[in-house]
């Protein structure tokens, strides 16, 4: 009996440890970066998906061979592609810079990442999500993250580098 109530500790314990994601902006985009990276294996998913709003889109955009688009996905969609991957490949992303706008119930983030396969390497991809909040009730939730890569031709501005 003792290892079952361990087991329910630890897991109401969990649950409560997290229960801050959403108190503000700050602690909703910590959030998102902690959830996703981490070493090759599964990532808590249950987490991610309690801090986006019902009908909640990631959007990456894509080179296609007319140019950029953006590929809609729904955050089920965006866990079974990322998931996958996240089985097998460690992945780190860490924020450099942020831009916040908020008005009322809304936000908007403009987060500059740095993508890694081990803490401490060599970025192997630099980007910015765009990260839409709302605050529904008493807690934040991300509505939309809508993000573009660095490349050839598409370089990250320096403005966007460091914190306003």
């Amino acid at each position: 009996m003792k290892p079952i109530l361990l087991v329910v500790a630890l897991i109401l314990s969990s649950h409560v440890a997290r229960a801050a994601d959403g108190d503000s902006v700050d602690t909703m985009v910590r959030a998102v970066y902690d959830v996703i990276s981490g070493p090759a294996g599964t990532r808590d998913w249950v987490r991610f998906r309690l801090l986006f709003a019902d009908g909640a889109r990631m959007i990456p955009v894509r080179m296609t061979p007319e140019g950029p688009a953006p590929a809609l996905t729904t955050v089920e969609e965006y866990i079974t592609r990322a998931g996958a991957n996240f089985e097998k490949n460690a992945f780190y992303e860490s924020e450099v810079a942020r831009r916040v706008e908020t008005f009322g119930s809304i936000a908007h983030v403009f987060s500059t990442y740095e993508s890694r396969h081990a803490p401490g390497e060599k970025p192997f991809a630099r980007g910015i999500n765009s990260i839409q909040l709302v605050k529904a009730g008493k807690s934040w939730k991300v509505m939309t993250i809508l993000w573009d890569s660095e490349r050839d031709g598409n370089p990250l501005p320096a403005k966007y580098l460091s914190a306003q």
